[in-house]
């Protein structure tokens, strides 16, 4: 099978086009043909050599992507996730890591959708954030930001998100308090009183600023410096029952998801180098078909 993977760490030019062993199913598992795969800060930080303390250090070639959407060996749409892998013709994951694709989400959605959807869900459930909570959510016009804004509200929340002035309108069509970043930022938001912070951007000491209650500020960001100020960090919490649900959302029509651009998976060194700008609205896709 082709897949984009790297034989060493390095700049995004690593990645390359290889030919890799096609995997095969076992007891338990789901192999799928993946159409689409999402691209992340977490799989450039893996190129570029970082190896979290769960992976092999000498596993290579490495194949990056964590989320993907295709079809299984028995003809169903799926989407789902991994930890590995997924910038590749096939993928092999536990069949309790993948749900029906709905039939209304297209493949480009169905391919990024798992880890900023997910990952929102898990940041404002461990923040407990519901009914008279006026959360804050840096970088909100990224993935993970567009989902958190949009279940916050959904949860009853009012939303305060910080992003550039290009992405103002946006913040506010999905239902917003939109706020510019950069310099006076606390200032620009402090009357709004927030009660709760998902940092998506590196935002900490604003937030800690802002937020006196520890407990209450969670980062996806700055996870070395999360343990010293007490803070909250995302915990590996993602289901297939947590995705289902989400999926049902998107279906619903009561969450949506904006993808920014899709890439060929030949040109994946060419996604890497766009989301290493950190800048950008929505998400970033490989398309294999």
């Amino acid at each position: 099978m082709r897949a984009a993977a790297f034989t060493e760490p390095g700049p995004p030019d690593v990645l390359r086009l290889l030919e890799m062993p096609t995997p095969t199913a076992g007891p338990g598992e789901v192999r799928v043909r993946v159409r689409t795969a999402g691209v992340q800060p977490f799989d450039a930080a893996l190129r570029a050599g970082w190896t979290p303390p769960y992976l092999s250090a000498d596993r290579w070639p490495r194949i990056p992507g964590n989320e993907f959407a295709g079809v299984t060996d028995d003809g169903r749409e799926v989407l789902g996730f991994s930890t590995l892998n997924a910038y590749a013709e096939y993928i092999v994951v536990p069949a309790d890591q993948v749900t029906a694709k709905p039939a209304a989400m297209p493949w480009d959605v169905a391919g990024g959708f798992t880890a900023g959807a997910q990952t929102a869900h898990i940041a404002l459930e461990e923040l407990r954030v519901g009914p008279g909570d006026t959360l804050l959510v840096h970088g909100a016009a990224g993935s993970v930001g567009t989902v958190a804004v949009q279940l916050a509200g959904l949860a009853g929340a009012t939303v305060i998100g910080t992003a550039s002035a290009a992405n103002q309108d946006y913040l506010r069509s999905l239902g917003a308090i939109p706020v510019v970043y950069g310099d006076g930022l606390a200032d620009r938001v402090r009357d709004l009183a927030p009660t709760a912070v998902v940092d998506c951007a590196g935002a900490l000491d604003v937030s800690l600023e802002l937020v006196k209650d520890r407990d209450r500020i969670l980062t996806l960001v700055d996870h070395e410096r999360a343990a010293a100020e007490g803070i909250r960090v995302t915990p590996p919490a993602r289901s297939g029952a947590r995705l289902a649900g989400l999926a049902d959302l998107y279906a619903q029509g009561r969450l949506s998801f904006h993808i920014r651009r899709t890439y060929a998976l030949e040109h994946a060194a060419d996604a890497h180098r766009e989301i290493e700008t950190r800048h950008g609205r929505g998400k970033l896709v490989l398309a294999l078909e």
